[in-house]
């Protein structure tokens, strides 16, 4: 099950199982055991209506105002079904397992407490961290039901697994990577200074025309901590170092020395060792990610009837014709 992120919540289905109703609230809908009140759906379109506008606009949007409170009503009742046949199935999904993707979520988006995380619900979702984590454990609980009963019988062979690796490798493709060696000299505060930098600089440049090894000078004159390694900084993603060294280190051929880089506060040599144009991921790596993509329309379809199965085993009574209730 995929743990889910705050933008994944944005368009949450109307999946929501509201507070305990109060006992004057009017009752719509009864679910085997569960009762849906008017102002349980009242909010759930309201928390529907308030996604879709930050989601959709024009007459996209538009389209999608006009059945909400439809499907937020079918949502609800859906709800209920699947968490009925979760309890039937035995759910692992428990309290310690919400949690834990709760944490999760906070370490991803850089939350260094709950009080942050909360702020952030309320900013964009508009809703509480109680709220959100029983909204977690519902998506989870539902996703586990669908994951067993209709994702694990939708088959996919293995060579259209292989043929969609094949036809779409530049969406597994790494990012460019590369090593080099640099050895770094102060430049200093003074005139003197640098004049006396840019001399060493020069020096350095005849040893190696002379066939004096890049590490060793490295060793002897780089003021870097990286001098203690040769100057080698191992595998780099592009984007990681200053863009002009990077754009030298990129244009190299294997251990060149680039011409002097100079920055604010020193100056750079640097070789580069290796480059790694953007390699692709294995197909194994990256085959469970796949059968999901190509599951999922495929599922769609088995979804609609495995979810019709249960309404019609379910016993569904309407307290309020429901016209009356799409009509609000």
């Amino acid at each position: 099950m995929r743990r889910s992120t705050l933008a994944a919540l944005v368009l949450v289905p109307a999946l929501l199982s509201a507070a305990a109703p109060d006992v004057r609230d009017e009752i719509l809908v009864i679910v085997n055991s569960h009762i849906i009140t008017r102002h349980q759906f009242e909010q759930s379109v309201e928390q529907q209506n308030a996604a879709l506008y930050r989601e959709f606009s024009g007459k996209e949007l538009d389209a999608k105002l006009k059945d909400a409170r439809e499907k937020t009503l079918q949502g609800l009742i859906d709800a209920f079904l699947l968490d009925d046949k979760a309890a039937e199935l035995g759910s692992p999904i428990t309290d310690a397992y919400v949690q834990a993707n709760i944490d999760a979520i906070k370490k991803e988006n850089k939350f260094a407490s709950d009080a942050d995380l909360e702020r952030a619900l309320r900013t964009s979702l508009g809703i509480s961290l109680e709220e959100f984590t029983k909204r977690q454990k519902e998506q989870a609980t539902q996703q586990f039901v669908l994951q067993r009963e209709v994702f694990s019988k939708v088959a996919v062979e293995d060579n259209e697994l292989r043929a969609y690796y094949e036809d779409h490798k530049d969406e597994y493709r790494l990012p460019t990577r590369f090593r080099i060696r640099e050895l770094v000299l102060a430049k200093g505060a003074t005139e003197a200074d640098q004049a006396a930098a840019k001399a060493k600089v020069a020096e350095i440049q005849a040893a190696l025309k002379a066939g004096k090894p890049f590490e060793e000078l490295v060793k002897a004159y780089s003021t870097s901590p990286s001098k203690d390694t040769g100057g080698d900084l191992g595998w780099l993603a592009k984007g990681l170092l200053r863009p002009s060294i990077e754009d030298a280190a990129v244009k190299l051929k294997p251990e060149q020395v680039s011409a002097p880089i100079e920055t604010d506060k020193d100056i750079y040599l640097v070789q580069l060792i290796a480059l790694e144009d953007a390699p692709v991921k294995a197909f194994a790596e990256v085959k469970d990610a796949i059968l999901k993509k190509l599951q999922e329309p495929k599922a769609q379809n088995a979804i609609e009837q495995y979810l019709a199965d249960l309404r019609m085993r379910a016993n569904i009574r309407y307290l309020v014709p429901k016209e009356q209730i799409l009509k609000g």
